[in-house]
C-alpha cells in the first residue's frame, strides 16, 4: 500500500487523515450531547465534557490542516465515470465539506468563554484574552467578547452544528455508499482497502 496517493487509490497517510477527521466529528458530537444530556452545565462531569470536546475541535482544526497540505501536494486518484453534473456535485459537497471542517474549530474556539486544558496536557488561552482578539475584536470592531459571542455561538452551535454539519455528513456518506452499492464504481474502496 503506498503512503502517497496514486492513480487508482488513496495513499495511507490520506486515508489515515480522512478516518482520524471522522472520528474526532464523531468524537466532539459524543461529548457535546453526552453534556447537553447526562450531565448539569456547571458540574465537574459537564467541565470535564465540555473541555474534551473543545480539545477534540482544536484538533481538528490542526488535522484538517494537515489534510489540506497533503491534499495540495498529492495528486488525487482518477474520478469515476460520471456526468460533468455529478462531478461538480461532488467537488462542491468536498469544498463544502473542507469549509465546515475549518469553520467549526474556528468558531468554536473563537465563541469558547474559557481557557482550554488540551485533553488536560496544557492551557490554550481563550480567544478573548488573545491581542488578535483585542486588534480585531475590541479596537477594531468595538464589540466586547459578549457582544462577539452571541453571533459566534449562533453560527457554531445553530447554523453549522445542529443542522449543516449533519447534512454534509449524511450527504457524503450517503454519496460514498451509492457509489458503492448501486454505481458499484471504487468511489468506497478508494478510501477503505483499496481492492
Amino acid at each position: 500500500m503506498s503512503i502517497r496517493n496514486t492513480a487508482e487509490n488513496y495513499g495511507v497517510i490520506a486515508k489515515w487523515l480522512h478516518w482520524i477527521t471522522a472520528a474526532l466529528f464523531l468524537g466532539a458530537y459524543m461529548t457535546y450531547y453526552y453534556r447537553h444530556w447526562f450531565t448539569e452545565g456547571r458540574s465537574p462531569e459537564g467541565f470535564t465534557a465540555l473541555q474534551i470536546h473543545a480539545s477534540i475541535g482544536i484538533t481538528v482544526f490542526v488535522v484538517v490542516v494537515l489534510r489540506l497540505l497533503w491534499r495540495f501536494t498529492n495528486r488525487a486518484p482518477n474520478e469515476e465515470p460520471g456526468t460533468k453534473l455529478t462531478h461538480l456535485a461532488a467537488k462542491l459537497g468536498h469544498y463544502a465539506l473542507y469549509a465546515i471542517m475549518i469553520l467549526m474549530p474556528v468558531t468554536g474556539y473563537f465563541g469558547f468563554g474559557g481557557s482550554t486544558n488540551y485533553f488536560f496536557l496544557f492551557e490554550i488561552p481563550r480567544f478573548a484574552d488573545t491581542q488578535i482578539f483585542e486588534m480585531l475584536v475590541t479596537n477594531g470592531l468595538g464589540m466586547t467578547f459578549e457582544e462577539f459571542e452571541a453571533p459566534i455561538d449562533f453560527i457554531h452551535k445553530d447554523i453549522l452544528g445542529a443542522w449543516l454539519v449533519w447534512i454534509l455528513i449524511v450527504g457524503h456518506a450517503t454519496a460514498a455508499l451509492y457509489h458503492h452499492y448501486v454505481l458499484e464504481d471504487r468511489t468506497l474502496k478508494k478510501m477503505t482497502n483499496g481492492k
